[in-house]
Order: structure tokens, then sequence, then C-alpha cells
């Protein structure tokens, strides 16, 4: 059963207020030059191709396809998102849309890109893979991402399920599922789809808490010798080198595993 995480649900209200503290010139530019936009670019069909990208925000990634030759719309639920995308970057296809019920013909696209989307539906991810499969073409690529049950959350699931179980009873509301490999690839396979592969990614996003120790306990064992001539632990070339190990450590294939907050899939239509 996937973990299921409780504190305030994900309603237009939440998302017009996490996207709100963002500009979408800055999205696009850490887009740009994140990990997983490789990922995507590298499962991607060649230029040209229609994309939809559903749940799309402000539509960073919709402006990043449509730069490198794709013809890429968005769609999400919440407005204020959608508006403050198209007052960045004037005539840009992004339009208000509920996922589980498209306003596109059957077929319509090359691509359905959704990352970090369906895990909030408290009913499950189901109703809106099914959409996705009507409105891909056959063989058609899904390439869709969901908070991962990596192997610290294995580790810590009693410890989850617990406290998300008092959060519950406090009042909380639900905000998302996570997921095996396993369940979020029963899910797409059983919405008529076939994976390709599944990828974690985003280790960085460590509990904060659990972030703030690791870093402490690294800077300890760095030596004023092992910093650039000049520099000691604490100074921002330490903290540099700290942050280039971490990141070399985290983006290993045991680190992912480890540590990657999301996975991201990659499908095609059957």
């Amino acid at each position: 059963m996937p973990l299921a995480y409780y504190a305030r649900s994900a309603t237009r209200e939440f998302w017009a207020e996490h996207w709100g503290v963002h500009s979408p010139a800055a999205l696009a530019r850490s887009a740009e030059r994140s990990p997983l936009t490789t990922l995507i670019l590298q499962n991607m069909p060649s230029d040209g191709a229609r994309v939809l990208e559903a749940g799309c925000g402000v539509g960073q990634y919709v402006v990043l396809l449509r730069r490198r030759g794709y013809r890429a719309v968005g769609v999400d639920w919440g407005i204020d998102p959608l508006r403050a995308g198209r007052a960045w970057t004037p005539g840009i296809p992004l339009s208000a849309m509920d996922l589980r019920e498209l306003g596109f013909r059957s077929g319509a696209f090359d691509v359905y890109v959704s990352l970090g989307v369906v895990e909030h539906d408290p009913e499950g991810p189901a109703a809106i893979l099914r959409e996705a499969h009507r409105v891909l073409r056959r063989g058609g690529t899904l390439v869709l991402s969901v908070p991962y049950v990596n192997a610290a959350r294995r580790l810590g699931a009693r410890w989850i399920r617990r406290r998300n179980q008092r959060l519950r009873e406090a009042g909380g509301q639900f905000y998302q599922f996570v997921l095996t490999r396993t369940e979020a690839q029963t899910f797409i396979e059983e919405n008529g789809f076939r994976v390709l592969c599944a990828t974690p990614y985003d280790p960085a996003r460590l509990p904060a808490a659990w972030l703030r120790g690791l870093v402490r306990a690294v800077r300890r064992r760095h030596t004023a010798a092992m910093a650039p001539a000049g520099s000691a632990p604490g100074t921002p070339a330490a903290r540099s080198v700290v942050g280039r190990v971490l990141r070399r450590v985290l983006y290993t294939r045991p680190g992912l595993a480890a540590f990657g907050h999301m996975i991201l899939f990659v499908a095609v239509k059957r």
C-alpha cells in the first residue's frame, strides 16, 4: 500500500501559494540546468513532437520544450500559476483543465509529461492515467514522475505511517501518496502502458534535519588541508567542497536508490 502523507490538501489555493513564491524566470533557469531535464530530453522523440505537460504550474517546462522545437502545450487546474506563466511569456499555450477530463481529442499528442502530479489525487492516479492514455496516440510516450519510497523511506516506513496517522487524526488533510517502484509501475501498466525504464532523481530533498546533520558531520571530517589554500572548514570555499562531495555521492546509483525523492518513469502506450 502506498505511503499516504497528510498535512494540507493540494487545493487550488495551495498551488497558488506554492507557485506564487517562485519567479517563472527563476524556475526556467533552474529547469535548464536540472538533471531532471536531462532525463526528460533523453527520452523524448524527435523535435516537432506534440507534447502535453499535465500539471504544468507556471509553464517553465512548456517554454523549455518549445525552445527546443517541440509543439508543447500545458494544462493545470490552478488558475493563478497559469496567469503568472502567461504574464511571463505572452502567447504561451497554457489552459485550465481537470486532468481527469481533458479537453483534447483522443490521440492528440505524441508525448504526455507529468512531473509530481498524479500522487496528489486522493483517489489514486488511475483516473489521470486513463485520460493520459486516451489523449496519447498509439505508441506515444508517457514521461511521469511520482514521489519514491527510496531506501531511507523504506527503513522509516513504520514511523512515517504512524506520524501521518497522528496528523490525520489531528485534522490533517490528504496531501500525497509516495509509491514504491513496483506500486507506481503497476498503476501505469494497469492503465494501458508498457514501462521502458524508471530512474530515481532529486536526492537533495532529504529531510532538512538529516541534511543539516550530514553536512555538519562531513564538515567536521574535512580538515583545512582538504579545502583550498587559505580556507578552513566552515568558510565558503570549504562549504563549496562539501557541496561538491555530497552531490557526487548523492547522484551515484546507490545514492539515488537510497535518497532519491522522486522516480521518473518512461512508458509507451500499448
